[in-house]
């Protein structure tokens, strides 16, 4: 055991825990109206929490233990065989133990799941949440990081994603697009105004999502080595990329550099650069940072009227489109006459690009399958998964939670 990877790895698991909680809960509830912030929070927070629980039961055994292509096996139910307490004994996961190596993944498998909550805000009952989470979790972030992450995966070795853009944000991008369509547009969309109701509480969340995301992207070089310094550069130098872009194309745009759109930026930068972290150069990251924010800006004004869909919070225009940017690019900024570690010639770039490509079809089809059934799943057992008109209009924190954020 390396003493020094086992504390960064601990650490970068904190770190990742802060993009959850509170991160991403103050991002959302800046975001949505009033009426529904303690209602998104608290989605994120029993989200989060659940899914910890169902990843230590039966969830980091099915992704990272040796089974078939979709799967692992069941070695590892309740973490069994990974220490012996008694006498001081841990499994190792190269230089650290397993048991740092699972709660790592167990915080990806949390802010997975919380993130598709993006797209259903606002208008989804809170049992319908749980159900629906479970299952998903279970039979889509498993399956889809086994498939890729893992030795015996489908996609080992194939496709390249260094800290989750497939696994992560395209999973949930897609579940969240797929989610807003079936739950459908909240009462009043595209006729009432819907602005976020507390820009400084999304600035101060997508503050900590960034702080956080130096654990996400560089602890998963799995312990203090020259791959996470690489990682951790590029994703503080892929993110202000993304910030100076989506300011610059906006303020040309739209008139002015608004701070959501700021802070959007700096979003579309973390996922950019998250399957590329430590597989690219510097030069490589500040391109991927641009690239990546430009087309979330598309993705979060054009695509999202072109699909006509309520997806809130924008989840699919930010995690999904800018999931499947910045892996393409990893496929090719990761050719070493571009700056990178890996692909030795730039005439193995286009087949590396098709494997990225390949592994995001696949990963979004059977992504968009488990939704639409664990959906329809968790309405039946919750009698509809859309919230009562009357509780939607009065607002969720009130008609659920039976607590107000704020008292005037």
């Amino acid at each position: 055991m390396d003493k020094a990877d086992l504390v960064w790895v601990s650490i970068s698991t904190i770190l990742v825990l802060l993009m959850v909680v509170p991160g991403l809960a103050m991002f959302y509830g800046g975001l949505v109206r009033s009426k529904n912030i303690l209602s998104i929070m608290n989605q994120v927070l029993v989200t989060f929490a659940l899914v910890i629980i169902l990843w230590f039961v039966y969830g980091y055994s099915l992704a990272f233990t040796d089974g078939n292509a979709f799967f692992g096996g069941l070695g590892r139910l309740f973490l069994s065989g990974m220490y012996d307490i008694g006498n001081d004994t841990y499994a190792m996961n190269g230089s650290i133990p397993e048991l740092t190596f699972a709660s790592f993944q167990a915080t990806f498998a949390g802010i997975t799941c919380a993130l598709i909550i993006g797209g259903f805000a606002e208008r989804i009952k809170f049992s319908a949440v749980l159900i629906f989470m479970a299952i998903w979790m279970t039979f889509s972030y498993v399956p889809v990081a086994h498939m890729i992450w893992s030795s015996t995966g489908l996609l080992s070795g194939a496709a390249l994603d260094f800290a989750g853009g497939t696994v992560v944000h395209i999973n949930a991008g897609v579940a969240a697009l797929v989610a807003a369509y079936m739950v459908g547009p909240r009462l009043g969309y595209g006729k009432e105004p819907m602005q976020p109701h507390n820009l400084t509480m999304t600035m101060t969340g997508a503050a900590l999502l960034w702080v956080g995301w130096f654990g996400f992207n560089a602890g998963s070089a799995l312990g203090a080595n020259s791959q996470a310094a690489l990682a951790f550069f590029n994703t503080l130098l892929a993110t202000s990329a993304a910030v100076i872009a989506w300011v610059l194309l906006e303020w040309k745009t739209k008139g002015n550099p608004s701070l959501l759109g700021a802070a959007s930026g700096a979003v579309a930068g973390l996922v950019g650069i998250t399957p590329a972290a430590g597989l690219v150069g510097s030069v490589g990251a500040l391109i991927i940072g641009f690239i990546t924010s430009a087309f979330c800006l598309w993705g979060v004004n054009g695509l999202k009227r072109a699909l006509r869909v309520d997806d809130s919070l924008d989840v699919f225009g930010i995690h999904g489109v800018g999931g499947i940017i910045g892996g393409l690019l990893t496929g090719i900024f990761n050719a070493k006459p571009f700056g990178g570690p890996g692909l030795d010639t730039v005439s193995e770039v286009p087949y590396q690009v098709w494997l990225q490509l390949e592994g995001m079809l696949i990963t979004a089809i059977w992504c968009a399958v488990v939704t639409f059934v664990a959906l329809k799943i968790a309405g039946f057992f919750t009698r509809g998964i859309r919230a009562e008109k009357d509780s939607e209009r009065q607002g969720l924190d009130i008609s659920y939670h039976g607590e107000q954020g704020y008292h005037l």
